[in-house]
């Protein structure tokens, strides 16, 4: 068993001990997620886009209040600067509960954060659904769900929570605009934003 191999069960079996999943269910979504994935696609010494005003103030807010769609639009185009990981977490319907079978994808996560080439970035967590439901209904709904995986990381994977952001931007920034009711809109994406403090 590699080095890797062996933390990433460490971690999933840290997760179902401290409630992130339970053990009753198999973790079968995403088994070929591994940390080194998302540490590659994070991370560029030599390219880590700077926050704009606009984004610092955007984060800033977050933490007191779903943000709105005019707000996600003005910083849509900055976000898709900085490098970024997309994945799938899945979570009980109507619910920001997050479903066993993601425990992996979760602790995928939190192993590349603790890598030494990420210690230092913070990074934002940003939650999308489909269309389905009304646009106040998806922002916070996909609020609540960035939340609960940056809990989750902060609780049961101990990354820093000043590293860590969390965003909802419901429907506003689909992934397929021909079919926005599709399963592909509702994803999560984590974002380097550099070395901000919370």
């Amino acid at each position: 068993m590699t080095i890797s191999a062996f933390i990433r069960s460490v971690a999933f079996i840290t997760a179902a001990a401290f409630g992130c999943c339970s053990v009753s269910l198999p973790a079968t979504a995403q088994t070929k997620l591994d940390g080194g994935d998302i540490i590659q696609s994070l991370y560029d010494v030599e390219n880590v886009a700077e926050v704009s005003p606009s984004l610092a103030r955007l984060l800033k807010a977050t933490k007191s209040s779903v943000v709105s769609p005019g707000d996600i639009s003005t910083v849509a185009g900055e976000l898709s600067n900085h490098r970024q990981f997309t994945l799938e977490v899945n979570f009980d319907f109507n619910s920001s509960i997050i479903k066993p079978n993601s425990c992996r994808a979760i602790g995928a996560i939190a192993d590349a954060m603790h890598h030494p080439y990420l210690e230092g970035y913070s990074f934002l967590i940003v939650g999308h659904t489909d269309a389905k439901g009304s646009r106040e209904y998806n922002l916070r709904l996909s609020q609540e769900r960035a939340v609960a995986i940056r809990d989750a990381l902060v609780t049961t994977f101990k990354v820093a929570p000043n590293r860590l952001w969390a965003m909802g931007v419901g429907e506003e920034l689909l992934k397929s605009e021909g079919n926005p009711n599709s399963e592909l809109n509702r994803r999560v994406q984590l974002i380097n934003i550099g070395k901000m403090a919370r």
